[in-house]
């Protein structure tokens, strides 16, 4: 092959395109990885709509990882303590299907769980929905997404009446003020950030407000930055919500129009006065009222939220109250304007569309909706019935089934929860309850096939022909342009094949991908993720295509603008108006005391991704960040006699772990932060979440990830640590 590929960059949900080309002939230079093997070289694709031919320094080695510590042959060991043993196909097929029909004919099929991952391809998500809620009758498939942007679904859902960013990276340079809270985007969505930032560059007038307890690189170039105290966002969107209102800075007709229960939250905003704010947020009242003042003056008003506002146990309310700003300025479905949530996962959007949480069904419907329900089971060709009417597991009760007995199977594919989950200790002690632990992974080891008794090889990125949607919505199609190692298969193709030995053979006779995407895009007809315009040829042809994209649009020649999401002001609830949503901030889940003075929070670093799967096996991405670190703010280093560089012990009521200080005033005191990248495969004792809790916001099941309380020490000798007493204030909870 000599042709370049073009596809999307795996990692974050930017979604880059990139521009792939194979190594150089035989007899010519060409760039090798360590182990002497060819790398296929990448460039970022000019003609991409989302990134114009920028890439991050992760895409741009993306490919020095494919040939590394690969899993190549299916393995099986009867239990966890024996050595693993390769075996055929069949064999573990087999052993996959005996056991699946053993638990749902015994336990039921509500003992039978996945956890699936935004590294997924929608076709690989599509079948693994149609597989377990369609023919096995358990919505007990969660993903990785569950601790990413659950929170961020939710809180459209609620507000709008549905999920979907509404606006586009068009935005990026378009709007007036930028307001990102709880995002370090430079670092975790670059692209996004280098878009935006040269329009602020370019046009003095643009304010860019960053609302963060760090000063990230984010941060450094923001005309505003906000570091309040963790768990204070609501706090702040009240308060910057009351000055607004005081102001008269409201759009009263859009209000009235187009919105309900605005009543309710005013009154909720009397309880939000600046001075309250600013004592509870740690910030001065003068930084408040400049921050409603940008918003309230500001005609284009664009926010982006992540982690920081999704990870969170009242994540749901944080991002509604994020929204109501929006209404009540009317900063939505025009350019410029609107909340946007940035994904982690390159295609969470994708398993967003394809119902990939356990509390949805694909096209954008809900688990608890009959006519949803009917609609699905009638285009599967499945019993009445069949689809439960419970939401399934999410990913945390999966661990607790484990502890109770209740599950029977865990299927985890294409993710890490040995190292991605929250109380991680108690993770591990669950997983090695689990009877029947099925891992499908592209490498190995990683520190969850410790807890496997199937292991499958499976085919990732550059090896399967799939679809992958970014954070504004745009499909992009990603060619196989390598074959697959070994053994190794598409994500798809194996659930469609343990499907048709289950007996589901009329439901899995899809001959490739494209046959899956096919009947995806049906089910999405007239819903507002409308992709039935879309298919693989035509984004071969054509490039990738934003959604929505409804089959009629490919049938004129000037399709209407679609970029934007309710750009009429009407919503898809009932009503036809978006609702405001009253919430009073409760603060942590677990605040500090005496005991535990420090509030940890975690989170990612430019040129690593989530547990170094990849990343940590490609050379210039571990120089770039060798060594995981504590970020310790200079008051606190004294107090502790911690200098630069030594080690320090970090403990909670779930665990500990050691890490060597940073000191850094670009970290709020009282707060500390640690990467989360670092699993036991990659440092010693270094494990983030051995740290963190499980408490989850009610709404949308997604862990607070994002802070817990800890106690500080330093670590004198290999055995010893050296405690000193730090009194920090303890924040009071408001009602």
């Amino acid at each position: 092959m000599s042709e370049s590929t073009k596809t999307l960059c795996p990692y974050c949900g930017v979604g880059c395109g990139l521009e792939v080309s194979p190594p150089a002939a035989r007899g010519q230079a060409t760039h090798r990885d360590s182990q002497g093997t060819p790398i296929w070289k990448v460039k970022g694709d000019r003609a991409h709509p989302s990134s114009e031919g920028m890439v991050c320094v992760k895409g741009a080695t993306v490919s020095e990882s494919l040939s590394k510590n690969r899993l190549k042959a299916p393995m099986m060991r009867e239990s966890l303590d024996r050595p693993f043993r390769r075996v055929s196909w069949d064999e573990a097929l087999d052993a996959i299907v005996r056991r699946l029909q053993t638990v749902r004919f015994t336990q039921g099929p509500e003992a039978i769980c996945m956890y699936g991952s935004g590294q997924f391809q929608t076709e690989d998500y599509y079948i693994a929905q149609k597989l377990l809620k369609g023919c096995l009758g358990t919505n007990n498939f969660d993903a990785n997404s569950r601790l990413c942007m659950s929170s961020a679904v939710a809180g459209y859902i609620q507000s709008f009446g549905s999920d979907g960013p509404p606006p586009c990276y068009d935005d990026l340079e378009k709007t007036d003020c930028a307001f990102l809270i709880g995002t370090n985007t430079a670092e975790c969505h670059p692209i996004v950030f280098n878009r935006l930032r040269k329009h602020h560059k370019r046009n003095k007038h643009v304010k860019l407000i960053v609302v963060d307890p760090r000063r990230t690189s984010t941060a450094e170039v923001a005309d505003l930055h906000l570091a309040i105290k963790p768990g204070t966002d609501i706090d702040l969107l009240n308060g910057i919500a009351h000055l607004l209102l005081k102001a008269g800075d409201l759009n009263t007709l859009f209000i009235d129009e187009c919105t309900s229960g605005f009543a309710q939250y005013a009154q909720i905003l009397e309880h939000y006065p600046p001075d309250a704010v600013a004592d509870r947020c740690g910030i001065s009242i003068e930084d408040l009222e400049t921050a409603a003042r940008y918003w309230g003056e500001s005609d284009r008003v664009l926010s982006l939220w992540s982690m920081g506002m999704n990870q969170s146990s009242e994540g749901t309310a944080k991002v509604r109250t994020l929204i109501n700003l929006h209404l009540m300025t009317a900063q939505i479905g025009r350019p410029g304007a609107g909340p946007f949530s940035l994904t982690g996962q390159p295609n969470a959007m994708g398993g967003r569309e394809a119902g990939g949480l356990a509390n949805l069904l694909p096209g954008y419907r809900l688990v608890k909706n009959a006519e949803h329900r009917r609609e699905i089971e009638q285009f599967w060709e499945v019993p009445p019935g069949r689809i439960a009417p419970e939401v399934g597991r999410t990913a945390w009760e999966m661990i607790t089934g484990l502890e109770t007995g209740e599950v029977g199977v865990l299927w985890i594919a294409a993710t890490n929860p040995a190292v991605s989950m929250p109380d991680l200790e108690r993770t591990k002690a669950a997983l090695r309850r689990s009877p029947f632990t099925i891992y499908q992974d592209a490498y190995y080891p990683t520190e969850t096939a410790e807890f496997a008794h199937v292991i499958l090889p499976a085919a990732q990125w550059s090896e399967k022909t799939g679809v992958m949607t970014n954070s504004e919505r745009t499909v992009t199609l990603c060619p196989a342009f390598r074959r697959p190692p070994g053994q190794a298969r598409p994500d798809w193709e194996i659930f469609a094949e343990v499907g048709r030995r289950l007996g589901f053979r009329e439901q899995f006779a899809f001959a490739n991908s494209a046959e899956v995407y096919a009947e995806f895009v049906r089910v999405t007809r007239d819903r507002v993720c409308d992709m039935t315009g879309i298919s693989h040829a035509r984004l071969l042809e054509q490039g990738p295509i934003q959604w929505p994209c409804p089959l009629e649009e490919t049938e004129i020649a000037n399709p209407p603008n679609l970029k934007r999401l309710y750009s009429d002001w009407r919503f898809p609830t009932p009503d036809g108006r978006a609702r405001f949503a009253a919430y009073h901030s409760k603060g942590l889940a677990e605040p500090p005391n005496p005991d535990y003075p420090f509030v940890l929070t975690t989170g990612r670093l430019y040129g690593h991704w989530h547990t170094q799967t990849r990343t940590g096996r490609i050379e210039k991405t571990t120089k770039m960040h060798p060594n995981p670190f504590i970020e310790i703010h200079p008051r606190h280093a004294t107090q502790l006699g911690i200098a630069d560089g030594e080690m320090v012990e970090v403990r909670s009521r779930r665990g500990h772990a050691r890490f060597p200080a940073k000191i850094t005033r670009a970290i709020a005191p009282g707060t500390v932060f640690v990467p989360m990248h670092w699993g036991a495969l990659w440092a010693d004792n270094a494990e983030a979440n051995a740290l963190t809790h499980p408490h989850a916001c009610p709404d949308s099941g997604q862990p607070e990830l994002k802070a817990c309380a800890v106690a500080l020490a330093k670590v004198t000798d290999a055995n010893q640590t050296v405690a000193t007493e730090v009194t920090l204030p303890v924040p009071a909870l408001t009602s």
